[in-house]
């Protein structure tokens, strides 16, 4: 395939045209101001996700689009900044894709879009959306200008990553590091559930869904276990040879120190070591049901919470990243 991919400095991104060259696509990538690897780039165009001419000269001649370019959740963004990439730009991104006649856009939204999930089994695409965050309501509005361009005819598949991690993360190392250098504490007593899904499973996921993914469907894609947040740190501890404490701070106290950090930090553009975004991924349950990808795309994930992160976890001590 000739394929466009946007984001592709970031994590999920790098993994996915680390794939698609393997298989002999030919890969070109839309980018803002980051730097990659060129790694067989066919080619490299920059710009501002909004300028639908230039997009327009990349997409020439592509059959699919992978759009992952996003105004990520860090907390000294703009609620204009966040609305105007994460919205707008899908908008520019699915304009341009429909001129140059690309034949498949596949679209990555969020599963904080769901917002808390209340019930503890993994839903299904159709569970009401509640967004809690503004990068979370800037997300919805991405999918919904997504899933509005292909009721307008395109061809186009939106994903619903859940909790990626993998080697080369930086995201989830902190997470990582702080449980494997003993700084880390339970937010909260509360069970708190989610989908982890390794970064390979996610990578051959989106492929399927470029291959397979029927026009106008959202698919979640995740990996086959609804895990307690608890059970997660559990097991990054077992891998990194460590132990966790076992009473939890009460989450009274975080939420206002963490919106004071946020405050602070935003002072120097720099994103606190605590937000309310990073108190989310503890307090607010996303369990994905991965039912629709499995029986309409074959999706069938090859990695369980332990086997990928101690698969991380060496990779990380590996790189130095931990010692």
């Amino acid at each position: 395939m000739n394929v466009l991919v946007t984001g592709a400095s970031g994590f999920i991104g790098s993994a996915l045209i680390k794939e698609l060259i393997q298989r002999k696509d030919k890969v070109s990538v839309f980018l803002h101001k980051k730097e990659i690897p060129e790694q067989n780039i066919y080619k490299m165009y920059r710009g501002d996700i909004c300028d639908s001419a230039k997009l327009r000269t990349a997409m020439e001649n592509t059959d699919v689009v992978f759009h992952l370019a996003a105004s990520m959740g860090a907390s000294q963004n703009s609620e204009r900044e966040f609305f105007r990439i994460n919205k707008e730009g899908t908008k520019a991104v699915l304009r341009a894709a429909r001129d140059a006649g690309v034949k498949k856009c596949i679209h990555f939204s969020s599963a904080g879009i769901l917002g808390s999930v209340k019930q503890k089994k993994a839903v299904k695409e159709d569970y009401p959306t509640h967004p809690i965050s503004t990068y979370d309501r800037s997300k919805l509005a991405g999918e919904k200008m997504a899933l509005d361009f292909s009721k307008h005819g395109m061809d186009i598949v939106v994903v619903r990553p859940g909790w990626v991690y993998g080697p080369g993360d930086k995201r989830t190392f902190k997470l990582i590091k702080a449980i494997s250098n003993r700084k880390f504490v339970f937010v909260t007593g509360k069970k708190t559930f989610q989908t982890p899904v390794y970064i390979t499973d996610l990578v051959k996921a989106a492929l399927l869904c470029a291959e397979k993914g029927q026009k106008g469907e959202i698919y979640h894609l995740a990996g086959n276990e609804v895990l307690t947040v608890k059970t997660i740190a559990q097991n990054i501890a077992e891998a990194a040879n460590v132990s966790l404490p076992i009473v939890p701070l009460p989450l009274i106290f975080l939420k206002p120190t963490a919106f004071i950090l946020e405050k602070s930090y935003r002072l120097f553009n720099r994103e606190a070591p605590l937000t309310r975004g990073r108190l989310a991924f503890f307090i607010h349950s996303k369990p994905l049901s991965i039912d629709k990808a499995e029986f309409e795309l074959g999706y069938s994930p090859q990695y369980d919470f332990k086997k990928g992160v101690r698969r991380t976890i060496n990779w990380y001590k590996e790189k130095g990243w931990l010692s």
